[in-house]
């Protein structure tokens, strides 16, 4: 799709616009060959040149305001640097400037966070952050973390063989997730079952593991179950309390994520405080209870 943007493929259909201006029109055969069209591209790797220094790469998107962005990106001290001697995320700043320095109406970003370390990523997303809120640029990122997307996104577009799936706003996916490939991709826990409707309020799930759940999303036959782990409560002992749904399993893995733990129960995770975590003894495995609300209970189409 960024290609096809870029003007680097040529798509056997369809229309590519900015604005009122056209680009390509399969129909009309249109096509603005990718000089010709107002993008700034970051690639995934970044393709910087190796031969050029860092203000020599910048200055290939645009010389005219060079030291500007060498200074906006905090890299003018790198300005004699070759590529080879920087670091990943230094590379991805050179990368952004050369893309600005083209004074561009939309820019395309290919996977930009994909090749740094945890701890760099997690700097520079807010650093990327910041800068497409500065600019006020039309941007399309492609990632296939959704944590990057919420992030950086203010709609998101779940593509999967061609197909768009769904478009909306990150919280949008959470909350309403279009089928089990969308839910799946935003973290939560996926479950399959046959529904049948228990009372005008609540529809009956019977999972693949013998155990039965109640959601209050309409259902009927197969479905897909959504439970966003954060929305499940861990406890060792079953407690009577508001949730309609248990599940009881062996703890199957313990995982330690930044402040958080998730914990694997049967086929369900959770996510809880580290101060809950070591309170359940988790890590000396046995048998847990999940439990969580019909109401953060989800039912999809199974995709």
């Amino acid at each position: 799709m960024l290609r096809a943007i870029a003007g680097l493929a040529r798509p056997a259909q369809g229309r590519i616009a900015l604005g009122g201006d056209t680009w390509f029109d399969a129909e009309r055969r249109v096509f603005r060959q990718p000089d010709e069209r107002s993008v700034g591209l970051v690639f995934q790797e970044y393709a910087l040149f190796p031969h050029m220094s860092v203000r020599q790469n910048v200055a290939y998107g645009g010389g005219a305001r060079v030291d500007e962005y060498l200074e906006r990106f905090h890299i003018s001290h790198l300005a004699d640097a070759k590529p080879a001697l920087l670091s990943g995320g230094e590379r991805q700043r050179v990368a952004l400037a050369r893309a600005l320095a083209r004074d561009p109406g939309v820019l395309l970003l290919d996977e930009p966070l994909s090749s740094l370390d945890a701890q760099t990523k997690a700097i520079v997303r807010v650093e990327l952050q910041e800068l497409l809120r500065d600019f006020e640029l039309p941007a399309i990122l492609v990632t296939h973390d959704f944590d990057d997307a919420a992030a950086l996104a203010g709609r998101v577009g779940v593509l999967i063989d061609g197909t768009l799936r769904q478009l909306a706003t990150p919280q949008d996916l959470v909350s309403r997730p279009a089928d089990t490939f969308v839910a799946a991709l935003t973290g939560a826990n996926l479950l399959r079952g046959i529904a049948r409707r228990e009372t005008d309020e609540l529809a009956a799930i019977d999972l693949e593991g013998g155990e039965r759940i109640y959601s209050t999303d309409p259902g009927q036959g197969e479905v897909g179950v959504v439970v966003y782990p954060w929305d499940v409560t861990v406890a060792r002992v079953r407690h009577q309390d508001s949730a309609l749904n248990v599940i009881a399993g062996e703890i199957r893995s313990v995982a330690h994520v930044g402040s958080r733990v998730r914990v694997r129960i049967g086929p369900i995770t959770a996510e809880v405080t580290a101060a809950s975590a070591d309170q359940l003894e988790l890590a000396r495995g046995g048998t847990a209870f999940a439990s969580f609300k019909a109401t953060g209970t989800r039912l999809v189409p199974f995709a």
